[in-house]
């Protein structure tokens, strides 16, 4: 029988968030500003995560310092 994996919990802080990535907060709001937030808008004060942002960020973060193939980085947004 297949049993359901529940993620440990529904959404992470931002602090749990980096604490789950071993990463400092501010390489985090990096993460976001570099790959999330690319259209001028700032990113928000308070963010939840869940179990699949985290895996995300982790993959952006691993190919940060390095040059990773797996990762395609997109061009930044142009203004209108």
């Amino acid at each position: 029988m297949t049993k359901t994996l529940k993620p440990a919990k529904e959404f992470y802080t931002e602090v749990e968030a980096a604490a789950y990535l071993n990463i400092p907060i501010k390489e985090l709001h990096g993460l976001l500003d570099e790959n999330i937030f690319t259209d001028g808008n700032r990113r928000p004060n308070e963010l939840t995560f869940c179990e699949a942002d985290l895996v995300l960020l982790g993959f952006w973060g691993k190919g940060r310092d390095r040059d990773n193939p797996k990762v395609l980085r997109m061009p930044r947004r142009r203004e209108a």
